[in-house]
Formats: C-alpha cells, sequence, structure tokens
C-alpha cells in the first residue's frame, strides 16, 4: 500500500519524470503535458498525468535528498508499475570543462550517503544509469542543439559541505554534485527498472557564479525537453 502517493490504480503513466521540487513538476505537467490531472497532493509533493505527444507521461515531484526520493520512487515502482525513472533536476559544478546551465546526463553516480552502507555494507554498488535511455538522451539533445555532457555525478547527503569534498570527486573526473541520483539508480537496478538522472548545472564550485530560485524552478527546460523526448521513446 503506497503510503505518500495517493493515486488511485491506472493514475500513473509508466515512464515518469522526477523533479525533486514539487512546483517543477506543476511547472512541467502547466508548460508540456497536455489534460494533464493532478493524481497527488499529499505533504505537497504534487503528482500529475498527462499527454506529451499522445503518450502518458506523469511527472512526480521527490523533494531533496536521497531518503525522500528514496519513498516515492519505492512507492512508484511496487505500487504503480512504473518503468521509466527520469530525474530532471539541478546539480552544482565541479569540473572546468562544463559550465552554468548546461546539461549533464548522468551515466553514474558515486555517492557518500549512508543508504548504501545499510545495503552493502563494506562493499561497494556501482549506480549506473540504464544506457537505453542515457543513449536516447544523447541522441535527443544532438537533435535539439543543446549543449550537454555525459558524465558522472555525485549523490551527496550533504547541501552545505564545509569540508569541500567536491574537491576530491573533481580530482576522479567527477562533474557535479547533485543529491538524488544515486538512490535513483539503485532502486532501478533493485527493482530491473531503467532509471536516468538528466541535471541542468544550476551554480558552480569553480567560479561562484549561480542562478536565482525562480530560475531553476520555470526556466530550465532543456532537460524537460530531453527527459519528455526520452520518456516517450520507444
Amino acid at each position: 500500500m503506497s503510503t505518500h502517493i495517493n493515486a488511485p490504480e491506472g493514475a500513473i503513466a509508466e515512464a515518469v519524470l522526477l523533479p525533486g521540487d514539487p512546483l517543477r513538476a506543476k511547472f512541467i505537467a502547466d508548460n508540456f503535458l497536455e489534460d494533464a490531472k493532478c493524481y497527488n497532493e499529499v505533504r505537497g509533493m504534487y503528482g500529475f498525468t498527462g499527454t506529451y505527444k499522445g503518450k502518458r507521461v506523469s511527472v512526480q515531484g521527490t523533494g531533496m535528498g536521497q531518503p525522500s526520493l528514496s519513498i516515492y520512487v519505492n512507492e512508484l515502482f511496487q505500487f504503480y508499475g512504473v518503468q521509466k525513472a527520469i530525474r530532471v533536476g539541478t546539480a552544482g559544478g565541479c569540473s572546468k570543462d562544463i559550465q552554468i546551465r548546461d546539461t549533464l546526463l548522468a551515466v553514474s553516480a558515486c555517492t557518500d550517503s549512508s543508504l548504501q552502507t545499510q545495503r552493502f555494507g563494506s562493499m561497494h554498488f556501482a549506480p549506473t544509469a540504464d544506457y537505453s535511455l542515457l543513449k536516447k538522451a544523447d541522441n535527443v539533445a544532438d537533435e535539439l542543439g543543446i549543449k550537454h555532457t555525459v558524465g558522472s555525478c555525485i549523490s551527496s547527503d550533504m547541501f552545505y559541505d564545509e569540508n569541500s569534498n567536491w574537491k576530491l570527486w573533481a580530482k576522479y573526473g567527477v562533474k557535479a554534485v547533485e543529491m538524488e541520483a544515486a538512490e535513483l539508480y539503485t532502486l532501478a537496478a533493485k527493482f530491473n527498472r531503467k532509471a536516468l538522472a538528466i541535471l541542468t548545472i544550476s551554480d558552480h564550485m569553480l567560479t561562484g557564479e549561480v542562478t536565482s530560485a525562480e530560475e531553476r524552478q520555470t526556466t530550465f527546460t532543456n532537460m524537460m525537453k530531453i527527459a519528455l523526448e526520452t520518456a516517450i521513446a520507444d
């Protein structure tokens, strides 16, 4: 039984976009989906289902951080039969070869999360995107002329990183820091589903550049376009 998503059977599509911000979920529904209907408002975590180019797509807010995303993705996979889960979120750039407002297709997600420690103990799982979704998203971005990078991210549990751990991750080729992708990829592996994180660089550790809260909520549309085209692909 789903605890945090109050939707009847059949209300959620097999392909779901997952923004952290529930207001970004509403923005996607209002601006990209036809006949979108809200199926969830529990705790203000909006979920909508509509159609995009004639195919059913849902969008569900997940909140910030891996524990919050874990709740919603577990329920989507276990109780609603979701097969494709595509995160559309923001990240902080930590590499000189990626710029603010660029799009990152996260091929893998490192993490410092204790969620993985609880699961695997001293073993180390490698959370990885679904290749078919990654390949499609890469092709779509090329077709749309959207500047993008394919590379790894780090899903950190700490937003205010007083130890600047991002510097070590960057030394090993990580492109950006975010807070959810590793758990999404791990759950997709557990339930044999497809997952991908598409991220917009909203700020940059090296340059100090930042975007506004409003811009992050309503104007990062490139990743949304890529995600929707990827979601409806056969």
